[in-house]
C-alpha cells in the first residue's frame, strides 16, 4: 500500500494514560460521534453470528455451512470464527511478544516509528491535520507478506521471539485467509479463478493496536466507525477484552470475543469483488476505564501490481457491475489520501451514486 503523505506525529496514548488525570484533552473529546458508546438500547441486540472452520471443511456438513456462510457475509459482513486450525499456542506465544512490545520504554519503541512519508511503523495512520480528532489507541503497522515487502526498519529489527513469532503466525493466517475466500466462492457459486488470480499472490498486513484505560470512555473513540478497504481482515483480541462493535440495521452491536476465535469481516474489496452480494460493514473500537486492550488485526488484499473489480462471473447482462474496475495501487493511494470516514471510499467506487441499495 505504499508511502503516504506527510505523517502528522501526535503523542502516545498509552504515555498520555500514564498520567494522573480525570478528563481527556479536547482532542480526544468526540463531540460528533452520532451514538455514542454509553447509549443503551431498550430492545435486545442480534446475537452475534459464529462459523465453525472444521464443519466448513467437512464433507457431510459442507453444503449447510457455506450457506450460512452466504447468508452471514450478506447480511453481517462479520462473524467469530472457530475451530480455525491456528494453534492455541501460536496464539498466545504472539499474545505475549504483542503485550511485551507494548511494555517496551517509549525510547525503545520510538526505533520503529513511521519515517517521514511512510505509514508503516509505529504511530498512527489517518491523521491528516494538526486540528483532527484523534483517537485513543497506539499502533504498529506493516506489510507482513509478501516477504520482500517488508520495511527493513520493522520486522527484521524486531527482537528474535517477536520476529519467529510473527514469521509463522504471518504463513499461518495467510492461509486461513485463502481458504476463507475459497469457501465463500463455493458459497457465491462463483468460478473461484476469479479470487485465486486476484488473492493467490496477495498483500497481507498487521496492525497491532494498544487501547489503554481512559477516564472518560464514553467521550472518546479507540478507533473511529469505518469500514476496511481490504478483501478481508482476520482480527485477534489478543487479551479478550471486548471492544469492537459492528454496526447491524443501525445500531451498534459490541461483540463478546470468544476464547481463542477469530472476527472475520468482509472489507470493501471484497464488497466490489462479489458485485455487492458481500458487504463491508462499518465497525468501531470503545475503551473502558478499567481494562487495556490489545488486538492484531491481519488484512489480506490482492496483489498491488494487478486491478480488481467485479469478478467476471458474476457480471451480465441482468447483473451490471455496480462498482468500477481500477489499479490496485490506486485504489490504495485514494484509500490513505483520506480520514476514515464510515464507508466513503467505497462509495466512491460506485459506477453511480444512486445505487447504493444492493439486494
Amino acid at each position: 500500500m505504499g508511502g503516504g503523505s506527510n505523517v502528522v506525529v501526535v503523542p502516545s496514548v498509552q504515555e498520555l494514560a500514564k498520567e494522573t488525570m480525570s478528563h481527556v484533552p479536547s482532542r480526544y473529546i468526540r463531540t460528533d460521534i452520532e451514538d455514542p458508546p454509553c447509549k443503551v438500547t431498550d430492545s435486545p441486540l442480534p446475537e452475534f453470528p459464529v462459523i465453525d472452520m472444521e464443519k466448513l471443511s467437512s464433507a457431510s456438513m459442507n453444503d449447510s455451512e457455506l450457506e450460512r456462510l452466504n447468508q452471514v457475509c450478506h447480511e453481517w459482513g462479520f462473524f467469530q470464527l472457530i475451530n480455525h486450525g491456528v494453534p492455541y499456542e501460536l496464539m498466545e506465544t504472539v499474545q505475549k511478544e504483542l503485550q511485551d512490545f507494548f511494555n517496551l520504554p517509549m525510547e525503545k519503541k520510538d526505533k520503529y516509528r513511521q519515517p517521514p512519508g511512510e505509514i508503516e511503523g509505529y504511530g498512527q495512520l489517518f491523521i491528516k491535520s494538526e486540528e483532527q480528532k484523534l483517537d485513543w489507541g497506539d499502533m504498529l503497522y506493516m506489510a507482513t507478506l509478501p516477504a520482500h515487502l517488508r520495511k527493513p526498519y520493522l520486522i527484521p529489527k524486531f527482537p528474535p521471539a517477536f520476529r519467529e513469532a510473527l514469521d509463522d503466525y504471518t504463513v499461518k493466517l495467510r492461509g486461513l485467509a485463502l481458504r476463507l475466500l475459497e469457501c465463500m466462492a463455493k458459497a457465491l457459486r462463483i468460478d473461484y479463478n476469479d479470487m485465486r488470480v486476484l488473492f493467490e499472490e496477495g498483500k497481507q498486513e498487521m496492525r497491532m493496536s494498544y487501547y489503554p484505560p481512559c477516564p472518560q470512555p464514553d467521550q472518546v473513540m479507540g478507533l473511529t466507525a469505518h469500514s476496511d478497504a481490504v478483501g478481508i481482515t482476520i482480527l485477534y483480541q489478543t487479551n479478550e477484552v471486548a471492544g469492537l462493535q459492528v454496526k447491524k440495521d443501525g445500531r451498534w452491536v459490541l461483540v463478546e470475543p470468544l476464547p481463542k476465535a477469530f472476527i472475520v469481516n468482509i472489507g470493501d474489496i471484497l464488497e466490489i469483488v462479489t458485485n455487492g452480494r458481500y458487504r463491508s460493514i462499518e465497525h468501531r473500537v470503545i475503551v473502558n476505564s478499567e481494562k487495556e486492550r490489545l488486538s492484531l488485526a491481519t488484512f489480506y488484499s490482492p496483489n498491488s501490481d494487478g486491478e480488481m473489480g467485479p469478478a467476471p462471473s458474476l457480471i451480465s447482462p441482468q447483473n451490471p457491475a455496480l462498482f468500477k474496475t481500477v489499479a490496485v495501487n490506486e485504489y490504495y493511494k485514494d484509500y490513505f489520501s483520506r480520514e476514515l470516514d464510515g464507508k466513503s471510499h467505497l462509495d466512491h467506487m460506485r459506477i453511480q451514486a444512486d445505487e447504493t441499495q444492493v439486494a
